[in-house]
């Protein structure tokens, strides 16, 4: 049974963002990810140590992560109102292959505010369907916005410029 049958405790914080806000957090962690990733790739001091082929890996990791990281900017763009045009004229594609690129990840964020937990083989463990950032948002918050201090980018970077939900927008 994939239905939720009970609160958790990052439900009413979850509660306190809207769904662009959540899209954002996504992002924002994809884009974390993509940024670290990239690191790897700068330093030579270790090039020795790798394998033939060794950089290749790192690099096709490298643009899987920005893969992921475009699918989620694509459900951020939709959560704010972007149109399919708007999205596929900054792709360069046009509007049908634009929404059929990413229908699949959107229908799944969306799936995931109906369903927000499946139960895993045992029956036992809720497993969350959200993605970690928009499932916890406080936490990512937190770690977000030190990773942008460490990074030099500012204090409360990501934070600061979410829009939260209003009251009328809490109440189911």
């Amino acid at each position: 049974m994939t239905e939720k049958t009970e609160e958790t405790p990052h439900d009413a914080d979850r509660a306190r963002f809207t769904r662009e806000a959540l899209a954002r957090l996504v992002l924002c962690d994809h884009a974390v990810e993509v940024a670290d990733s990239a690191k790897g790739l700068v330093a030579t001091e270790y090039d020795s140590d790798t394998g033939p082929g060794g950089r290749v890996s790192q690099a096709l990791q490298l643009v899987e992560l920005a893969e992921r990281a475009l699918a989620s900017a694509v459900i951020y763009e939709r959560e704010r109102g972007s149109s399919w045009s708007d999205i596929g004229q900054y792709l360069g594609i046009d509007v049908g292959e634009a929404e059929q690129r990413f229908t699949t990840d959107l229908d799944g964020w969306n799936t995931a505010f109906d369903v927000p937990y499946r139960l895993d083989e045992t029956g036992l463990k809720r497993i969350p369907q959200l993605p970690t950032a928009a499932y916890d948002p406080v936490c990512a918050c937190r770690h977000l916005d030190l990773w942008a201090s460490l990074e030099r980018i500012g204090n409360e970077a990501v934070s600061s410029g979410l829009r939260m939900a209003s009251a009328e927008e809490d109440t189911p």
